[in-house]
This record gives structure tokens, C-alpha cells and sequence, in this order.
């Protein structure tokens, strides 16, 4: 299967998605997943990405090469997120196999549950952080000096963290293990 990741912006989340969710496919037992992420159109924000006129440009430029498409947003403490999701899932479907999830609170968060985290910092502090990039990630990657690299340390710590993927899974069940679930179930026959 082929599967086409569309971020809201791929610059940086590109270097922790495509890791993370290729070693997902490998774990679930997806012979030699393809997956890619989605940089052409450059969606830009999370506004872009939720709109539906620009995931039917995706689509369009994608469509047969793409076995499925998978939206991946932030869901930046919005409780709503989730019904706007299912809508667009529910738009697309049945014409492409389309899933869409939002990580909590960001997806920086699926690195860092990936990751042997030092200091006083629990995980349920970080689980429950409405802007974990700003207080746990970014500081993360400066005090490991990666700042510098593409996308700030997403890229080195998007492959560590992508070593362990039933750890994401343990730490984030309500987003990462649920899409791992979904993704899972791709693999039986439709009825």
C-alpha cells in the first residue's frame, strides 16, 4: 500500500512524520510501506489543511498513486477537532480510503513519548500541555544542540523516537495508538 501523508505544513513535521508513521506501517505489518509526505501543494497552516477545497487539490494531483491519504493536524486543544475530521473523512469516503487524526496537543508530542525524557517533567504534564512544542520539544532539541538541523531536531529526534513505536502508542492511546488501530484495519478485506 502507498500511503500519502498531508501535514499542515510539511517543513518541519515532515522530519518527525515520516519516521514515526513508516516504522508504524513496518510494526503493523505493512510489507515494505511506501509512504511519502504530501509537499506539493504546501498547505501552510492548520486553516489550509482542514479546508476541503485544497485537500481536493491533494487529492486530484495524487490520485493512482495514492492507496490512501492520511491527514495529519494538530489538535492544539481544540475539542472540536475531531467532528471537523470525521466530516472530511466523511466527505471523501467512499471515493479514496482517506483517515484523518489529530495529534495531542501536537505532534511534537509523538516524538517526545518516543524519547528518554531527563528532568522533574512527568509525562501526564506533557500529555496534558496545550503548547508542548513551545515548552518541552523545543527546549529538548536545544539542549541536545539540534536546533541547527532541518526542521529544529525533528529529524534526529523523529528517527530516535520512531525506534519505539509501542511506547507512542502506550503514552498517546487517544490519538497515535487509535490511528494505529485504524490504519491496522486497513489491511483486512472490505466486505
Amino acid at each position: 500500500m502507498k500511503f500519502l501523508v498531508i501535514p499542515e505544513d510539511f517543513r518541519n513535521d515532515q522530519h518527525l512524520l515520516e519516521p514515526i508513521l513508516t516504522a508504524l506501517l513496518a510494526c503493523l505489518g505493512f510489507p515494505r510501506p511506501k509512504l511519502r509526505v504530501c509537499r506539493d501543494p504546501l498547505l501552510g497552516g492548520i486553516d489550509e489543511a482542514m479546508k476541503l477545497e485544497r485537500l481536493e487539490e491533494v487529492i486530484n494531483r495524487h490520485w493512482g498513486m495514492v492507496d490512501v491519504f492520511l491527514l495529519c493536524v494538530d489538535r492544539d486543544a481544540n475539542p472540536h477537532r475531531r467532528a471537523r475530521l470525521d466530516e472530511i473523512e466523511m466527505h471523501f469516503t467512499p471515493r479514496v480510503r482517506f483517515l484523518a487524526c489529530e495529534a495531542w496537543e501536537e505532534l511534537e508530542t509523538w516524538a517526545l513519548a518516543g524519547l528518554d525524557l531527563q528532568g522533574p517533567v512527568r509525562w501526564a504534564e506533557i500529555r496534558a500541555e496545550r503548547d508542548v512544542k513551545e515548552r518541552h520539544f523545543v527546549p529538548l532539541a536545544a539542549s541536545r544542540r539540534l536546533t541547527a538541523e532541518p526542521g529544529g531536531g525533528r529529524r534526529t529526534l523523529g528517527r530516535e523516537a520512531a525506534r519505539r513505536i509501542d511506547r507512542i502508542r502506550r503514552l498517546c492511546p487517544e490519538d497515535f495508538d487509535r490511528l494505529a488501530g485504524r490504519i491496522d484495519a486497513l489491511r483486512q478485506p472490505e466486505s
